[in-house]
């Protein structure tokens, strides 16, 4: 295998598929009209820095103080959005990912939407004209927490289901969260800058990253070479 990393665990949500300034956002500002009324939903920027840190859940009930039953309605209304569209992928990383698939790579999804989606999303793109990829591995929301990112779960599933050292796998994601997972996983990590520019989200990954990226082309250069620089 001709390969940087032989394994991929890639992130979803502006990383792979531009969806949070069409679903995730809007939902959240939804959610707010309907169990918070007249109160003034943070902007875009905004939502994401809540994602970053303290992350959202942090942010819905540490934060906006959501019981369990707004909670539940939040989520509700959030899969109705994640239901009803379907995000398209960044420009070139399909392409990119089926290249690595072919090349014997193993690509695993770690995200914090849901398996269902995620595998919608790659079967969607497909029917659309473009690559046929799907992910040999999905971690999604859907799983105990203690299994989802940042805890280092998915890492070592996928280690010693496909029989990998730590040195065969790389992390690439937009947040915090997927940092954290490859930091308490000791495997390398990389940031995808593509999809906001949010000057203290890139600063903060830049000083914990191996690489950054502000395109998938930088990206693929590293992901398709036959040596870690």
């Amino acid at each position: 295998m001709d390969l940087s990393y032989p394994c991929l665990l890639i992130d979803h949500d502006d990383t792979a598929v531009m969806s949070t300034p069409l679903m995730h956002y809007p939902a959240h500002v939804e959610a707010l009209k309907r169990l918070r009324p007249g109160t003034q939903p943070i902007g875009l920027d905004g939502w994401l820095r809540k994602n970053f840190h303290p992350g959202i859940m942090g942010y819905l009930e540490g934060e906006l103080g959501f019981n369990e039953e707004e909670l539940k309605e939040s989520y509700r209304i959030w899969r109705e959005f994640t239901g009803a569209m379907v995000p398209a992928f960044f420009p070139g990383l399909l392409g990119l990912l089926g290249s690595f698939k072919s090349r014997g790579g193993i690509l695993v999804v770690v995200s914090h939407s849901e398996v269902d989606m995620i595998e919608r999303d790659y079967r969607a793109a497909a029917k659309g004209g473009g690559a046929s990829v799907m992910p040999d591995l999905v971690f999604g929301w859907d799983v105990e927490e203690d299994r989802r990112k940042p805890h280092p779960y998915p890492v070592i599933e996928a280690s010693e289901r496909f029989g990998l050292a730590k040195t065969d796998i790389l992390v690439l994601d937009d947040l915090k969260p997927g940092a954290d997972m490859a930091a308490a996983a000791g495997v390398d990590f990389a940031a995808a800058g593509w999809g906001h520019a949010i000057p203290e989200i890139r600063e903060a990954l830049r000083g914990r990253c191996r690489w950054y990226f502000d395109t998938v082309e930088e990206f693929g250069r590293v992901l398709l070479g036959p040596a870690k620089a």
